[in-house]
C-alpha cells in the first residue's frame, strides 16, 4: 500500500536553473580580478535561480552589492540577455554581447596618471 500522496504533476521535470557558462564566467572573473587588484572590489556572490543568473559584486562583504551582472535568457530575443545593474537598481548597460556589456564597468579602471 502506497502511503505517499500522488504528485500533482508526475510528468513535469523540476525547474531548471539559469547559470553562467564557463566562457561567460571567464570574462566576468577576468574583470573582477583586475578590479580587485586595483583595490575597488573585495567580494562576490553567484546566484543561479530559475529565471536569472546573478553575479553580485561587493566592496565589502557585509554590504549590498555595488553591481549585479545578470543573465536572463528570456530576454535574448528582445533587449539582450545580459545586463549590468547598479546599486540603486538602475540598468547601466544591457545587450546581447557580454563583453560589450561589461565595458561599462571597465571604464572604472581607467584613471588619470600624474
Amino acid at each position: 500500500m502506497n502511503l505517499q500522496p500522488p504528485s500533482p504533476f508526475p510528468n513535469q521535470r523540476p525547474p531548471e536553473q539559469v547559470a553562467f557558462h564557463r566562457t561567460e564566467l571567464g570574462l566576468i572573473l577576468g574583470l573582477y580580478g583586475r578590479m580587485v587588484a586595483a583595490g575597488e572590489w573585495r567580494d562576490y556572490g553567484i546566484s543561479n535561480l530559475r529565471d536569472v543568473a546573478v553575479f553580485s559584486i561587493f566592496r565589502r562583504t557585509a554590504e549590498q552589492p555595488l553591481y549585479r551582472i545578470e543573465k536572463r535568457p528570456r530576454l535574448r530575443l528582445k533587449q539582450g540577455m545580459y545586463a549590468v545593474i547598479g546599486m540603486d537598481g538602475q540598468i547601466l548597460k544591457r545587450g546581447h554581447d557580454l563583453k560589450a556589456v561589461l565595458r561599462v564597468l571597465e571604464r572604472k579602471l581607467i584613471r588619470v596618471v600624474e
